[in-house]
């Protein structure tokens, strides 16, 4: 299916994009643990400094792979947000996800970002 999504990361300019698999059952079930073993890595290895462009990269590069499969026109990185997106996945600073969906706002104008978006309940 071709759910269109958005991976943004607190304190980064990088809005990255992925053209299909955006759905939370999928995202989420991949990006959960994926959080949790870079927090983890970046703790142990005692890294603070570049967290948010060092997480955009690693999304890019491993988590990317995994949501993109072997299409490589799927993932796209930008400073612009794309109007056709179902689900917006905003990463903070202690790695919690908060999941959002377009309004009829955002499809007008997609420049408006998460002010046009509206928060959606993440079910356990």
């Amino acid at each position: 299916m071709l759910t269109a999504c958005h991976i943004l990361i607190e304190d980064s300019p990088v809005i990255i994009y992925a053209s299909r698999n955006g759905s939370p059952e999928k995202v989420l079930r991949l990006l959960r643990p994926f959080l949790e073993k870079f927090a983890d890595e970046r703790q142990t290895a005692g890294e603070f400094a570049d967290t948010p462009d060092c997480l955009a990269a690693q999304i890019i590069v491993r988590f990317g792979f995994e949501i993109c499969e072997d299409d490589f026109s799927n993932l796209k990185v930008s400073t612009h947000y794309a109007g056709d997106v179902a689900y917006l996945y905003q990463i903070d600073r202690q790695f919690n996800i908060t999941l959002w969906q377009p309004t009829a706002a955002y499809r007008d104008r997609p420049s408006l970002g998460l002010l046009a978006c509206e928060p959606v309940a993440i079910q356990e």
